[in-house]
């Protein structure tokens, strides 16, 4: 399946199991730029399950709006699963939702350093009280990475949903 349509399927299917369940779900994201929120607020009747989405592509704004701590950032860097795992943190509490996800990645073509790839990407899922994180490595050019990681993001958050209940 191409992955625009794969982004609109799971953003469908994820807004009906929150609808059913009665669950809020806000994003917290950054190298995919909003392009979650995107997918899942382009399906009509997603205001009933959507309480807002984060787009904090800076470390300031990972620090000022999801509480993310100075020293996570300097020392892990933003791209690492204690930054998600704040960031997904932060986001619920920012909010009235039951469910986050937070996303963090190096989507190309620049941005490598040692360790940390062209296509990496951490994810951080906050269920409840529960906190998740997952790391992937997308191959691709930037567009592509960022699709990918709009799907994962999807994807694991359907996966965790169904796991809890």
């Amino acid at each position: 399946m191409e992955l625009h349509q794969e982004i609109k399927t799971l953003a469908a299917q994820l807004g009906a199991i929150l609808t059913d369940k009665c669950l809020w779900i806000t994003t917290a994201e950054s190298c995919t730029g909003g392009g979650v929120s995107y997918a899942l607020t382009d399906t009509p009747g997603s205001s009933a399950y959507i309480d807002r989405a984060f787009v904090t592509y800076s470390n300031q704004a990972k620090q000022d709006l999801l509480n993310v701590s100075a020293g996570t950032l300097a020392q892990y860097g933003a791209v690492s699963e204690q930054t998600v795992r704040e960031m997904a943190i932060g986001a619920i509490k920012a909010t009235n939702s039951n469910i986050s996800i937070a996303v963090s990645g190096i989507a190309g073509p620049g941005g490598a350093t040692d360790g940390k790839p062209v296509g990496l990407v951490w994810f951080g899922i906050q269920i409840n009280d529960k906190v998740l994180t997952f790391k992937q490595i997308f191959t691709g050019d930037r567009a592509q990475v960022r699709l990918q990681a709009i799907v994962f993001a999807l994807k694991s958050v359907i996966d965790e949903i169904k796991l809890k209940n």
